[in-house]
C-alpha cells in the first residue's frame, strides 16, 4: 500500500491599497480607458508609485486620446487614498507620465496575427474548490478582500488602505484537510488599540470567510504580528507594475511564465494566452479528465500558432496527458486572435482583474472562467460522464458508458 503525503502550503494576497496593487490598477485603468475608446489599442504602461508621486511609463498605439493624469488619480482616489496623513494623497500627490509609441518591429509582427512576443504561459486548475483554484490562494484572496470591504462599508473607522493576507493549508494525500495558520496585517490609524484591532479583524474578517470544518483549536492566527501598521501604502513601500505574480495566479501552486499581466492588451500573449491556459485547464479538470490540471503555452513573436503546448495532470489523469493535448488543439483556437475573439478580450474589463486574483472569480468580464467547451473537450478526449447513485459524477471513457435505456 502506497503511504499518503503530508505537506504544509501557504499562500498569501493583499488589498487593493497595496502599492504593487496600486501600481497594477493604475496601468490596467489607462488600458480600459484606451479600449473603450479604441478597442483595437496597443498598450504597455508601467506605473511606480511611491510618497507622494505617481510615475507612468510605456507603450501606446492607440487613434483616441485619454486624459491620463486625471484618470491617475480618479483611480488612487477610488482605492481610498484620500488623506495627506497616508503620504500618498490622490490629489496633492505628483503625476509624470513618460509614454511613447509601440515599436515598429513589434508592430510588424502583430498587425498580422501573430503574437507580441516570444515567451511561455501557463494555466493551472484543481478539484479542490468549487473555484477550481487551490485553496490557500482562494481564501486568502476572500480575506483581502473583506478587510477592503469592511473598511469601504465603515464597519469599522480606523483602516487605512493597504493590507496583507496569508494562509497555509495542511494537505493530507493531495487533498486540503484543515487551516494551519492564518496571518493578517491591516494598514490602521493612530487611533485604534491593537488589541481592539485584533478582535474586530478575528470577528468581522477571519471568522466570516474561513470554512469553520478546516479550522480546529490547533490553527494559528496572526494579526498585526508587530503589533503596529500605521505606515503604509506608497509611503512605506515603493509600488510596481507586476510585481505580485504569485498572488495574481495560483499562489505558488501552479508555475507562473515570464511575464505579468496588467498594463498589457490582450495583443501581448503574457496576459491573454496565461488567461487561455487558465481556461483550457479549468476545462479539462471541470471535464472529469483530471483531478488537477497545468497547461503551459509557448510563442514565438510575429508567429501564430503557438510552438509548444503541454498538460501536466500531475499522475491524475483518467487518459493519457497526449490524449488531453490532442483534444486540447482540436477544441481549442489557441492563436493569438483566436484567444482574444474567443475570449472577448478587446474589451475595458482589466482593472478589477488588477486585485484580487485573476483567477477563480466567476465575474462578468472573466471570460477565461467559463466552462462552455465542457462537453466538446470530454467527447474530443473519448471521454464522457456517468452520474452515481449518489449524486456525484463517475467518469469512463465513451465506450464503457451504456447508451440510455440499455443495461
Amino acid at each position: 500500500m502506497t503511504s499518503k503525503t503530508h505537506h504544509l502550503f501557504t499562500s498569501e494576497s493583499v488589498t487593493e491599497g497595496h502599492p504593487d496593487k496600486v501600481a497594477d490598477q493604475v496601468s490596467d485603468a489607462i488600458l480600459d480607458a484606451i479600449l473603450e475608446k479604441d478597442p483595437q489599442g496597443r498598450v504597455a504602461c508601467e506605473t511606480l508609485v511611491t510618497t507622494g508621486l505617481t510615475v507612468v511609463a510605456g507603450e501606446v498605439t492607440t487613434s483616441c486620446y485619454v486624459e491620463i493624469p486625471k484618470l491617475i488619480r480618479e483611480t488612487i482616489k477610488g482605492i481610498g487614498y484620500n488623506d495627506p496623513d497616508f503620504g500618498y494623497h490622490w490629489e496633492n500627490s505628483g503625476v509624470v507620465i513618460a509614454i511613447q509609441e509601440q515599436s515598429p518591429d513589434i508592430a510588424l509582427g502583430v498587425d498580422t496575427g501573430g503574437a507580441g512576443d516570444q515567451g511561455m504561459m501557463f494555466g493551472y486548475a484543481t478539484d479542490e474548490t468549487e473555484e477550481y483554484m487551490p485553496l490557500p490562494i482562494l481564501l486568502a484572496h476572500k480575506l483581502a478582500r473583506r478587510l477592503s470591504d469592511i473598511r469601504k462599508q465603515k464597519l469599522v473607522n480606523y483602516l487605512r488602505p493597504d493590507g496583507k493576507s496569508q494562509v497555509t493549508v495542511e494537505y493530507n494525500d493531495g487533498k486540503p484537510i484543515r487551516i494551519e495558520a492564518v496571518v493578517i496585517g491591516a494598514h490602521h490609524s493612530p487611533k485604534v488599540t491593537t488589541p481592539k484591532l485584533r478582535s474586530d479583524i478575528r470577528a468581522l474578517v477571519i471568522d466570516p470567510v474561513l470554512p469553520k470544518h478546516l479550522v480546529d483549536k490547533k490553527t494559528k492566527l496572526f494579526i498585526n504580528a508587530t503589533g503596529r501598521f500605521e505606515v503604509g501604502g506608497p509611503m512605506a513601500d515603493t509600488g510596481v507594475t507586476g510585481r505580485k505574480i504569485i498572488v495574481d495566479t495560483y499562489g505558488g501552486m501552479g508555475r507562473h511564465g515570464g511575464g505579468a499581466f496588467s498594463g498589457k492588451d490582450p495583443s501581448k500573449v503574457d496576459r491573454s494566452a496565461s488567461y487561455a491556459a487558465r481556461w483550457v485547464a479549468k476545462t479539462v479538470v471541470a471535464a472529469g479528465l483530471a483531478d488537477r490540471c497545468e497547461v503551459q503555452l509557448a510563442y514565438c513573436i510575429g508567429v501564430r500558432d503557438p510552438v509548444s503546448i503541454m498538460a501536466t495532470t500531475f499522475g491524475t489523469g483518467k487518459v493519457s496527458d497526449d490524449t488531453i493535448v490532442k483534444a486540447i488543439r482540436q477544441v481549442f483556437d489557441l492563436t493569438p486572435a483566436g484567444i482574444i475573439r474567443d475570449l472577448k478580450l478587446r474589451r475595458p474589463i482589466y482593472k478589477k482583474t488588477a486585485a484580487y486574483g485573476h483567477f477563480g472569480r466567476n465575474e462578468q468580464g472573466f471570460t477565461w472562467e467559463e466552462l462552455d467547451r465542457v462537453d466538446a473537450l470530454r467527447r474530443a478526449a473519448g471521454w464522457s460522464a456517468s452520474r452515481n447513485s449518489n449524486g456525484s459524477h463517475a467518469y469512463a471513457p465513451a465506450r464503457l458508458v451504456p447508451k440510455a435505456g440499455k443495461r
